[in-house]
């Protein structure tokens, strides 16, 4: 059999509108714009883009699609720069590129998505031949955002269950992500393609959404007990290697033979966080750089945090991120939050 290499990324490709506010205001009040830019975002984009800045040592490839307008030629020009290879990534007559408007509060980072699903609703994925793309990984994201995706299928549960289905039939390994979408489907829609994942990596209001943990006391304070519970429960819903839940204050990783393993997230002053757009993509993003370079967890997991408080030193999804020396080299700099029990 021939070796495998590289990552291809599928599914969410958009632009952020992100607009830095004073405040985010009640109902018919009002807030002040103090700034905005705009970037290219999404699961397939950040993760792809991200990898690319930190100078992964392996192809990349693109699948989903754009409209047939001015944000989706810059997307693929994107592409072009970033040399992601983009032959399965499509511009569609039949919708725009898909928009989301992010409201961060610029004192706080937290932020506020005004999503417009666009040509992403449409992508299915069908001229995926993974016998003839070489990749070693497939990451899929985001579940709950991309409609046709999450359709049911009658033999898999859901049209990503088969698209992922397909992709470890051909020998690739399978990571997906999911949206924080309000939706009472979420189990339903999410639960088929787990089965069919060898690597989960999501947030941990995902993850609660999923398996029904609520991963937060009241107050705010992340409940260790419930988030191991919600990493044991994805694993046992048919997530086949690993599961991380990833939170501002961390991340805690499950496999099926090892336990659980928590990583700490970098202490940040709040001046350093221009927003947080974009930083789960980029901690995902580093997570799956180490798995295809065959890095033990620990080493992975701190690239991940690594590279998600790069990030969050802009407001776009990718901006901050620069090099994986430069990444890494932050942890020295800032040093990690708590432990899990001790938060």
């Amino acid at each position: 059999m021939r070796t495998r290499c590289g990552l291809l990324a599928g599914g969410n490709w958009l632009v952020d509108h992100v607009k830095i506010v004073d405040l985010y205001p009640q109902p018919e009040q009002l807030g002040n714009i103090l700034s905005r830019v705009d970037g290219a975002g999404g699961a397939a984009y950040n993760v792809l883009a991200v990898l690319a800045r930190c100078g992964a040592p392996f192809p990349l490839f693109g699948a989903g699609l754009v409209g047939k307008d001015t944000p989706g030629r810059q997307i693929l020009e994107d592409c072009r720069r970033y040399k992601i290879d983009a032959r399965h990534l499509h511009a569609s007559a039949k919708a725009s590129t898909s928009f989301t408007d992010v409201i961060t509060e610029q004192h706080t980072g937290c932020r506020t998505f005004f999503h417009h699903r666009g040509a992403n609703a449409l992508w299915r994925g069908e001229d995926l031949d993974f016998h003839r793309i070489n990749a070693r990984i497939f990451h899929f994201g985001y579940l709950m955002l991309l409609d046709e995706m999450d359709k049911p299928d009658a033999r898999f549960g859901s049209r990503a269950a088969r698209l992922l289905a397909a992709a470890r039939k051909a020998g690739l390994k399978t990571s997906v992500d999911a949206a924080s979408v309000e939706n009472d489907r979420f189990p339903e829609i999410a639960a088929p393609a787990l089965k069919h994942a060898d690597y989960c990596i999501l947030n941990e209001i995902e993850a609660g959404r999923i398996t029904g943990f609520n991963l937060r006391r009241p107050g705010g304070r992340l409940n260790p007990v419930a988030l191991r519970r919600s990493a044991d429960a994805l694993l046992q819903l048919g997530v086949r290697e690993l599961v991380v839940i990833h939170s501002p204050e961390g991340a805690l990783a499950g496999t099926r033979n090892n336990g659980f393993l928590w990583q700490s997230s970098l202490k940040l002053p709040a001046r350093y966080i221009a927003g947080m757009a974009g930083a789960g993509d980029a901690f995902c993003a580093g997570v799956l750089l180490g798995l295809h370079e065959g890095w033990d967890l620990p080493r992975s997991l701190r690239a991940g945090v690594c590279i998600a408080a790069a990030s969050l030193s802009h407001p776009t999804t990718t901006g901050g991120v620069q090099s994986l020396r430069r990444s890494l080299a932050l942890a020295n700099q800032f040093g990690f939050n708590p432990s899990l029990d001790s938060l």
